[in-house]
């Protein structure tokens, strides 16, 4: 999809969607009761919404940054239990999950980061009572109650704990109160859906508040292995989380809170990308896979395509092949599974201290988390490629422990609101994987080999592909001379050897890398008068991060096949000899590792800040302009296909450097207004952002790639665009930014009277890369895999976007019982699912519609409702990749999208 062209079906649908919805959820939502500074209804004045995003309390309305704030109620009456539904209410993010929610990735204005590797850290970072949350995969999990969620947009280079480049998410749960209650809700839906949540608050004394919340959920999957006889992307978690609250004077407020929450679920299948979804995923026989598609030519999974022959040769079920993309039966290879398991907890304690004209605040935290997550890597019924489930089935571990202090107050006669303070974290990462080839990836590659030489000689019943016949056809070609000349038996040879690479491969590689930061940060408003204010903030962050890596291997035939045929590489038979090389030693995996350890690290120093000039003509009106400057660290890339071309690979010269990654910077520039008064409100906002050092995290089809993304002043040429990694330089004094982030963003709310809420939200964001590409900052060319992007817009990011809700809670009666109507939809436009861009992995737009209706406070502690998400069954893809090991011309897969649920939830409060 080029970013010049709309589809008109999505214009349809957003013109749809406003005659179906009123409104949409955004950023001046009305807040529950405990949001309000002034809890008088709306028919006697506007409700107040206090928000801390400029480490302050300020009221929403009044504070010069793009930021969304979402209610407890819309929270729930959006279904909200992880990030993922924030979708719903908030147009300018995107949070999606790919092979393992531990992946999750979020995304606001059309910038984040792919999560497959966990070296990278998140663009949106995620923050859940002040504490910062390792990588936004982190929060796909149950949130228990919640007071209100906020969503920065932007980058936060100044304030917010941890840098981030493209946005925050702060989520605030519910604190302790002084009054004693409790309340229990259970949950019924489809898929056997069973979900019980209950908590209790109690004061324990004048000074003292404790309160106790749990969550228990469990569902079953989504997706049936058909041949395994079970589901995959089932839910099995719960969430246990305890706090107190000590108060015990005016100045003084101390919470701590200690969780644990545990998931033991299988994650993540995907299905075979049909040309229904795709229809330009078509492809010629030999049709070079990085051009434009031939319209007529055979479907990606037709059996015209010889390698799809292949895959049903060696076993695999064609119902596979021919269902729907949306035909959620899976066919897994026997023995395989997605099992696996996540542990997440930790302690915190924030302080509050008034000294009089300043307030200390220190949040301490220690936080550990731990995911294992078994898969059939292959996504097919044949034995390619696994994760034996268990302690190293692409295992992560973070343990962090964060502290930061801040220090606020007014000076000269409250014209200056100064704010100063520091932030210190360290987080201890280690990786582990268990990557493995499978029974059946010999005789498959093999069977990739006998189609390069000739698919008339393919026999996938055989062990090599060729067998007995196959052979000897080589053998007497050329009238005897074999195939390959002198050759021959080399070759054949090879071919034998590749052939036995099954069940080999990782055998426990481990991955550590310590990180330490720390930053010195100032934010300060000064009031140059009444109505105009000067906002400057300035931070500094260092930042080390050390790493090793030890591996263990026992793939002993790629050195074998290394040594036998290196010689052939610089002969006219390279290409073949390289080939062999390649898928017998493929992502690096070999003997020759085994043992091997390599250590780096890597050290930054970065200034980022903003400013802020705001002015209020009137009292309900503000209107600001901005300048941001946001920071994202560098890293290493945790994956040894990194380490080199495992054709040229050479153990004895590893550099642990090539893993490395750079820092990834923007500069923000915002235009912005905001009015609100009694019945309704508005902010519009203009952006324009520029990324240097993108960090862009893709799977080519064999390997992870991470590379920097830039921009060249200069023509290329179409350089950028060639099937070759030595073209596309640019000049190092020409290298600039290679992602722009740039549209508008209205968001408003109407609330008639005290018992209807109608919110509507726009976001148009042309997020795209530069039409000249290099990747890196010296100018280095791209990668050829990365082709697509110049000039396209980003993955996963739509250019329209649109959220809308109504709520309506009319009185039933003088007994204080209450109805409730909630309807809330979120319309996406085009956009392609791939992070390389290939056409295969386009999504159409759509429209997502959530619902609920019920009786609320009967008996003035009872409700029941019922609800719908996904009302009318929309299917769509989260994120469509190339399938491993299968040339990306053949075939893609999917991860798919949630469908319809639905259930009833009664709540009793006491």
């Amino acid at each position: 999809m080029r970013k010049t062209k709309h589809s008109l079906r999505t214009l349809a649908i957003l013109g749809a969607g406003f005659t179906l919805l009123p409104q949409v959820a955004m950023a001046q939502e009305v807040a529950e009761e405990g949001d309000m500074v002034d809890n008088a209804d709306v028919d006697d004045g506007a409700p107040v919404i206090v928000v801390t995003a400029q480490g302050r309390e300020q009221v929403l309305a009044d504070v010069p940054v793009a930021i969304s704030a979402v209610s407890s109620e819309t929270l729930e009456n959006s279904g909200t239990s992880d990030i993922r539904e924030l979708n719903q209410v908030a147009p300018s993010l995107l949070v999606s999950s790919t092979g393992n929610e531990a992946n999750g990735s979020a995304r606001i204005r059309g910038i984040g980061t792919v999560g497959d590797n966990p070296g990278l850290e998140s663009s949106v970072a995620v923050f859940v009572d002040g504490v910062y949350r390792s990588r936004s995969g982190n929060a796909l999990s149950e949130l228990g109650p919640l007071d209100r969620i906020e969503i920065l947009r932007g980058p936060q280079g100044t304030l917010g704990g941890r840098n981030a480049s493209a946005g925050l998410i702060s989520i605030y749960t519910a604190e302790p109160e002084f009054n004693f209650g409790g309340y229990a809700d259970f949950t019924y839906g489809n898929f056997d859906a069973i979900r019980v949540e209950g908590g209790v608050n109690a004061p324990l004394g004048e000074t003292v508040a404790a309160r106790i919340d749990g969550v228990f959920f469990q569902r079953d999957g989504f997706y049936n292995d058909v041949v395994n006889d079970t589901d995959v992307n089932n839910r099995d978690r719960y969430l246990v989380r305890a706090q107190a609250l000590f108060e015990p004077s005016e100045d003084i407020s101390f919470r701590l809170v200690g969780d644990y929450s545990k998931k033991d679920e299988a994650c993540c299948a995907a299905t075979f990308v049909q040309p229904e979804v795709a229809p330009l995923a078509r492809v010629s026989p030999g049709l070079d896979p990085f051009a434009r598609p031939v319209p007529g030519s055979p479907a990606l999974t037709s059996t015209s395509n010889p390698i799809t022959n292949i895959l049903l040769g060696l076993g695999q079920n064609p119902a596979a092949l021919n269902q729907s993309t949306y035909n959620r039966d899976i066919y897994v290879t026997p023995g395989r599974s997605y099992a696996g398991e996540t542990e997440d907890y930790g302690i915190s304690g924030e302080l509050n201290w008034s000294l009089g004209n300043a307030t200390l605040t220190s949040i301490t935290a220690y936080r550990e988390y731990s995911n294992t997550q078994g898969s059939d890597t292959d996504y097919t019924q044949v034995d390619i490629l696994y994760r034996e489930p268990g302690n190293n089935a692409g295992a992560r571990e973070f343990g962090t422990f964060t502290q930061e202090l801040r220090l606020n107050g007014t000076a000269f006669n409250d014209r200056l609101d100064w704010l100063i303070g520091g932030y210190y974290a360290n987080e201890e990462l280690q990786v582990r994987d268990n990557l493995r080839f499978g029974d059946q990836y010999g005789t498959f590659v093999s069977c990739r080999i006998a189609l390069a030489i000739n698919p008339a000689l393919a026999n996938p019943s055989e062990q090599d592909c060729l067998g007995a016949f196959g052979r000897g056809a080589l053998q007497a070609a050329n009238g005897g001379a074999g195939a390959f000349g002198a050759a021959t038996p080399v070759i054949l040879q090879g071919i034998t050897n590749l052939s036995n690479v099954n069940d080999l491969g990782g055998t426990g590689d481990v991955y550590n890398q310590t990180s330490e930061n720390f930053a010195f940060f100032t934010h300060n408003i000064f009031h140059i008068t009444d109505t105009l204010d000067l906002t400057l903030g300035l931070r500094y962050t260092s930042e080390t991060k050390d790493f090793d890596a030890t591996f263990s291997n026992d793939n002993v035939i790629c050195p074998q096949n290394r040594a036998l045929l290196s010689g052939l590489l610089a002969t006219p038979l390279a290409g073949l000899a390289g080939g062999l090389i390649a898928l017998s030693c493929q992502g690096n995996s070999t003997a020759e590792l085994d043992g091997v350890s390599i250590a780096d690290t890597r050290d930054e120093n970065e200034f980022t800040g903003t400013a802020v000039l705001s002015w209020k003509p009137v009292d309900d009106l503000m209107v600001y302009g901005s300048y941001s400057r946001g920071y994202k660290a560098g890293g290493f890339n945790l994956d040894r296909s990194a380490l080199g071309n495992p054709v040229t690979f050479n153990v004895a010269n590893i550099d642990p450097a090539s893993l490395q990654f750079d820092e990834e910077t923007v500069d923000a520039f915002e235009i912005g207004l905001k009015y609100s008064e009694r019945l309704w409100g508005f902010g519009l906002t203009a952006f324009r952002q520029e990324f240097s050092n993108f960090q862009l995290n893709t799977f080519n089809g064999s390997v992870f790639l991470v590379q920097n993304i830039n921009g060249c002043d200069d023509d290329l040429g179409g350089l950028d665009r060639d099937a070759s990694p030595a073209t596309g330089a640019c000049d190092p004094d020409s290298v600039g930014p290679g992602v722009i982030s740039q549209g508008v963003e209205f968001e408003t709310s109407l609330s008639p009277t005290r018992n209807v809420n109608m919110t509507m939200g726009i976001t148009y964001a042309d997020t795209s890369y530069e039409d000249n590409l290099v990747g890196s900052d010296s100018g280095a060319p791209l990668d050829p895999a990365l082709r697509l992007l110049p000039g396209d817009n980003l993955s996963n990011a739509p250019e329209w976007v649109a959220t809308s809700s109504f709520t309506w809670t009319p009185d039933i009666g003088n007994s204080g019982m209450k109805g409730l109507v909630f309807i809330n939809g979120r319309m996406t436009g085009d956009y392609n699912t791939g992070s390389d861009l290939l056409y295969g992995k386009e999504q159409d737009g759509y429209i997502v519609v959530n619902g609920r209706i019920g009786l609320t406070n009967i008996a003035d502690r009872f409700s029941i409702e019922g609800w719908v998400q996904n009302m009318f069954d929309e299917d769509y893809t989260q994120v469509a990749f190339n399938t491993p090991f299968i040339a990306p011309q053949q075939t893609y897969s999917a991860f798919l999208a949630e469908p319809r649920t639905y259930g009833v939830t009664v709540r009793a409060e006491f």
